[in-house]
């Protein structure tokens, strides 16, 4: 049976290794083909961070990649997929796709979608940032990548650490073109008096 999207995902070793796992999870569930990479610094912090594994990952996962198989089918054009999200994604990942220094796995798969103009969504994770992180940051989103910080939105008046992933996480299934619901700004009604 055909899956319904074919999505890539890697994860790098920044802090927020659950906005990945999240995602993982999420798109298990919405029946996708999950190419996942995982880097050693993601296993590190994860093991930090959650209590989930190298192997709960590989379960989840259609296909698993080290970031050194850069023989892998993902590292074409010729590949076809629906997006690659990197989740957490670190400023050394960020400057390697934004410098086109693609050495690896991950950033050579993003390298591809930026080539072919697939969409490539980065949810960086670092703070504060100086010029250089900015400049490369500017670069990314001139490139054609979604620069996305996982910046938590409270007008969904999250109650616990899962709600603010999770709405981030569903924000990024909705760039990728899935169907689905979440709390959403519903905007607001202003008298005149209160407009500055």
């Amino acid at each position: 049976m055909k899956k319904f999207k074919k999505i890539i995902l890697a994860m790098t070793g920044a802090s927020g290794q659950i906005y990945g796992i999240r995602l993982l999870e999420m798109l298990r569930d919405l029946d996708s083909e999950i190419h996942l990479i995982v880097s050693k610094p993601a296993v590190l912090t994860m093991s930090v961070e959650t209590d989930k594994t190298e192997d709960y990952l590989r379960r989840l996962a259609d296909y698993y990649y080290s970031p050194s198989d850069i023989g892998a089918a993902i590292a074409s054009g010729s590949f076809k997929h629906d997006g690659m999200v990197i989740a957490p994604c670190t400023i050394n990942t960020a400057s390697s796709i934004a410098y086109g220094i693609a050495d690896n796995l991950i950033a050579r798969a993003a390298d591809v979608a930026l080539k072919e103009r697939r969409k490539l969504i980065l949810l960086v994770r670092e703070t504060p940032l100086h010029q250089g992180h900015l400049s490369t940051l500017l670069k990314l989103s001139q490139m054609g990548a979604i620069v996305m910080p996982p910046v938590p939105a409270f007008y969904a008046k999250p109650k616990t650490v899962d709600d603010l992933v999770n709405h981030t996480v569903y924000r990024v299934l909705d760039m990728l073109g899935f169907d689905v619901e979440y709390e959403r700004w519903k905007g607001l009604i202003l008298k005149d008096k209160e407009i500055d």
